[in-house]
């Protein structure tokens, strides 16, 4: 009697493993599916406009800071290397566009310094982003 008591009890034992299988491939799914989010890596007071416009393919995000200070996946850049780095970040995506993020107390000329350089690369497609406001 005593062997099959322990023998039942044995067989009630659920095997967790094709739960955890399940599990770990929706993680695999839910990470490879997954958008990420660029920042240029400065704080932006973007300028207020009553036309924007949402941008669906983005390879290229740059910041220019308040002091004018130009930024390029979280790292400040000095002008003379923002053409090298955006022909790198074009060719991993070449079917994505530019936005420029300037904080409305930046000059106007390290924006058209970008745009220049978007321009000679054949990034057609650039945008400054905004605020709706």
């Amino acid at each position: 009697m005593r062997r099959r008591l322990r023998k039942e009890e044995e067989e009630k034992v659920a095997d967790l493993t094709p739960m955890l299988d399940v599990v770990f491939i929706m993680l695999i799914f839910f990470i490879v599916t997954a958008t990420f989010i660029k920042e240029a890596g400065v704080e932006i007071d973007r300028p207020d406009t009553k036309t924007a416009e949402a941008k669906k393919t983005v390879s290229l995000l740059v910041g220019v800071g308040a002091d004018s200070s130009i930024w390029i996946d979280k790292k400040r850049v000095d002008v003379r290397n923002v053409r090298p780095l955006m022909e790198r970040l074009h060719a991993e995506n070449p079917k994505g566009g530019l936005v420029i993020q300037a904080d409305s107390e930046s000059k106007i000329e390290k924006v058209l310094a970008i745009m220049d350089a978007a321009r000679t690369l054949g990034i057609n497609q650039v945008a400054i982003a905004s605020e709706e406001g």
